[in-house]
């Protein structure tokens, strides 16, 4: 299509996928309640008549006049963006896909195959560590203090956590599909994996917005399980890919193996290639030159 029909056909699949997310907002706000409730579970909340002091519970609450009106907004928009998905992923996959070879589809839905529950177990995983983190995290209290959080707070806790778990498990598909279209080997992860390991424990310790150990260990646990994982089927795909041509794995400046054992020549063979041959100008004895074959010498 002209560049005109593919930006009118993009603004037609933006309009459709914010649309669903306006409706799923919508149908999300008369559950505000309930949604505000579900994403303060892992705070300990303080019981009537129990002191917040000394680290072992917190009180949420709201220091601004606005803060729940925009909190309550902030809520539904996320569960409208969460709750339409599968509509507004739909749109975009429908926009890509006409560029797409049947290869390229194929490979496309594997990999949302699998990016889809991937991210889920990782979401699910970081809201299991959010309590034991949130109790970690208020025990630091001195005991004079007490502990008063705002929801707006707990909320970006969460929502971080939850990005953070759910795109650190797409670490090994990403490093699956960097080996399906042979960037990288097999063999060249399993050489890695110091280093990966040291990286994922360090960007555990970085990502995870607490200061204790058990969300480092939940979070750099599992992806260091499902690097070894996608390390094992790299070399399997590997294995196949050299069966069926045994020269995917040289490098570009690197030269295949030849074939330099010698195939015996035939004498009738022979003698009739000499003779297809014309004779070469060349100097006689008199240091003249041997006329031309045909008019023509040995170059033309």
């Amino acid at each position: 299509m002209p560049l005109a029909d593919h930006l009118r056909e993009l603004r037609n699949r933006l309009a459709k996928g914010l649309l669903a997310i306006v409706v799923a907002s919508i149908v999300a706000g008369f559950y505000n309640k309930q949604l505000m409730d579900f994403l303060a579970a892992p705070v300990p909340a303080c019981e009537q008549g129990q002191s917040n002091t000394g680290g072992k519970c917190a009180n949420i609450v709201f220091n601004k006049l606005l803060s729940p009106f925009t909190t309550t907004v902030k809520v539904t928009l996320l569960a409208g963006v969460v709750l339409s998905c599968p509509v507004w992923l739909y749109q975009l996959w429908a926009f890509v896909a006409p560029g797409l070879h049947r290869s390229e589809k194929k490979y496309t839905y594997y990999f949302v195959a699998a990016a889809v529950p991937l991210f889920m177990a990782g979401a699910y995983l970081a809201y299991l560590v959010m309590p034991i983190s949130v109790k970690v995290l208020i025990s630091i209290t001195p005991d004079a203090a007490g502990n008063l959080l705002e929801l707006d707070d707990v909320l970006d806790f969460t929502v971080r956590m939850v990005l953070v778990f759910g795109l650190a498990f797409e670490l090994p598909l990403l490093l699956i599909m960097l080996n399906l279209v042979g960037l990288v080997t097999g063999r060249k992860m399993i050489h890695w994996w110091r280093a990966v390991v040291m990286g994922v424990f360090v960007f555990g310790a970085i990502a995870t917005p607490t200061t204790d150990p058990i969300g480092m260990i939940a979070l750099s646990g599992p992806i260091i399980v499902l690097f070894f994982g996608a390390v094992g089927f790299a070399m399997l795909n590997d294995k196949r890919r050299a069966r069926r041509n045994p020269d995917a794995e040289l490098d570009d400046d690197e030269a295949s193996h030849l074939d330099l054992t010698p195939e015996p020549v035939g004498r009738i063979e022979s003698v009739s290639a000499a003779r297809a041959l014309p004779e070469q100008a060349g100097a006689d004895a008199d240091g003249g030159r041997t006329p031309r074959v045909n008019g023509y010498d040995d170059i033309t």
